[in-house]
């Protein structure tokens, strides 16, 4: 059974690493899925397409510079035997040598998607040389979601990073202030958002306006952020712990 869009991909994955002891979620910075596992030195990124194309391949040698745990993910088609991109055992030996993991998702109409790992990722020839920055800023980004909101694999979809988190967090007692506003001083203590200031006077989303000198109120596309990401809000009260990274 062929799939329509490479998302339906995400779930099958999400449930297979979940079992190995990850903590999964989706469109971390570009990336399809990412995971942590206590005691893990480096995160698990999976990088998913319909099919095994260059974009794929491409994508998985720019994740090796953040992690050498990199995966890429595809459909298993039983109706395209002999096609190009079906070529497993020298697909797999392609992975093999550039130090990629290749999975495989087979789907069927009536019992749940069957996840194969052909071959884990390795040591490539020629080593990747990490890039720490990239590294962190993906792992933080992870870290200060407070749950799994995102679809890996969706194009062009409004996705609910940490940054948007923190802005939504400021909203909620500005939902309920008086005409006078409510200072920035006075969100940050209220909320525990750091940044509190920056977000408000950056507005980036148009949820906040300065009624005076440090001084703010929600606006009507605040309120109905607050309505729209209800499910985020409910579950960034009270945030999940994660395994700790170790660097």
């Amino acid at each position: 059974m062929a799939i329509q869009h490479e998302t339906e991909l995400y779930e099958p994955l999400k449930h297979f690493f979940e079992e190995q002891g990850y903590v999964i979620k989706g469109e971390v910075r570009h990336c399809d899925l990412v995971g942590v596992k206590e005691g893990q030195s480096e995160p698990l990124i999976v990088e998913m397409k319909k099919t095994f194309n260059l974009s794929l391949l491409l994508q998985g040698m720019e994740r090796l510079k953040m992690s050498s745990n990199v995966y890429l993910a595809v459909e298993r088609s039983r109706a395209k035997r002999g096609a190009v991109n079906q070529r497993w055992g020298e697909l797999s030996a392609l992975c093999r040598r550039l130090g990629l993991g290749l999975i495989t998702i087979t789907f069927y109409k009536t019992k749940k998607p069957f996840v194969e790992i052909l071959t884990q990722p390795t040591d490539p020839l020629k080593p990747q040389v990490k890039n720490k920055r990239r590294r962190s800023k993906l792992v933080d980004e992870f870290r200060e979601r407070s749950g799994d909101y995102n679809i890996g694999g969706s194009n062009r979809a409004k996705l609910v990073t940490a940054y948007k988190e923190k802005a939504l967090r400021i909203a909620l007692p500005l939902r309920n202030a008086e005409a006078s506003g409510i200072s920035p001083v006075s969100l940050r203590s209220v909320t525990g958002v750091g940044n509190a200031s920056s977000i408000l006077q950056h507005n980036y989303y148009g949820w906040f306006e300065r009624v005076s000198r440090g001084r703010y109120i929600l606006t009507p596309l605040g309120i109905a952020a607050l309505e729209q990401y209800q499910h985020v809000l409910e579950v960034s009260s009270s945030l999940q712990s994660l395994p700790p990274f170790v660097e």
